[in-house]
């Protein structure tokens, strides 16, 4: 997160170890919300880090409340919490449990207001644009195919391998219930999602919970699309809500 600042801000874009207790909120869509008290492990006026137990898409807004510094503010000096709105840059499980427990998590300060597109579309992707006056950083919208030949795998976009990985699918309720299940395939799969076949009648927003034998591992995935193949069959795009998926031996 660090970058080319005014001089005179170069002081407040040094990083602190302050253990601040934090409140983390992520929309991940119109229906679907959820937070979870953290504490951060560093922080200086443009961003911050801090672990979480389930993980959050690189590009994803969120919103943080925490007791900052007034000199490490850009706004509402006088208030008790600081809200500021910030931009997932990088995502890590800790350990080696495919399970993971806690992702590391840093994000980038974006401002005090989200913008206006995040209202239609709370799971839409940004990324950051230069900052050109040592203010917080500033928001555009994300490539769809970017280039990260030259970044570390840890800041990539998740990439999709066309793997048939087999999987019990189960389909809930409002209730968190199961009321129907069925074993699958992938068509491909990323550490962050994947496209299965399925028989069920689902739209976007619905959530099914995935099941991996081989790794004991079960994971919320919400429905981000689904599509007629040409063989007649429906595919499911699904996005991994609180865990990764391990692809180590699989790729």
């Amino acid at each position: 997160m660090s970058s080319t600042v005014v001089n005179k801000d170069n002081r407040r874009i040094q990083r602190y170890s302050l253990s601040l207790p934090a409140r983390v909120e992520v929309q991940v869509d119109h229906k679907f919300s959820w937070n979870e008290v953290t504490r951060l492990e560093d922080v200086s006026a443009f961003g911050a880090a801090f672990n979480l137990k389930r993980p959050v898409k690189r590009g994803r807004l969120l919103v943080i409340s925490v007791p900052m510094p007034r000199q490490l503010r850009c706004y509402d000096y006088l208030e008790p919490q600081y809200k500021i709105w910030a931009l997932v840059r990088r995502c890590m499980p800790l350990g080696d449990n495919p399970a993971a427990e806690s992702y590391a998590v840093g994000v980038a300060f974006v401002g005090k207001s989200a913008p206006s597109t995040y209202a239609d579309n709370p799971a839409k992707l940004y990324d950051l644009s230069e900052r050109e006056d040592g203010g917080l950083w500033q928001l555009t919208d994300a490539d769809p195919n970017p280039d990260e030949a030259d970044l570390p795998a840890y800041l990539r976009r998740h990439t999709r391998f066309a793997i048939p990985e087999s999987l019990l699918i189960e389909m809930l309720d409002e209730n968190g219930e199961v009321v129907a299940s069925e074993v699958s395939v992938t068509e491909n799969i990323s550490v962050g999602g994947a496209a299965v076949f399925t028989s069920f009648d689902v739209g976007n927003g619905a959530f099914l919970r995935v099941k991996s034998v081989r790794h004991d591992l079960s994971i919320i995935s919400i429905v981000r699309g689904r599509h007629l193949g040409a063989d007649g069959i429906v595919r499911l795009h699904l996005e991994f809500i609180d865990h990764l998926y391990p692809l180590e031996g699989i790729v």
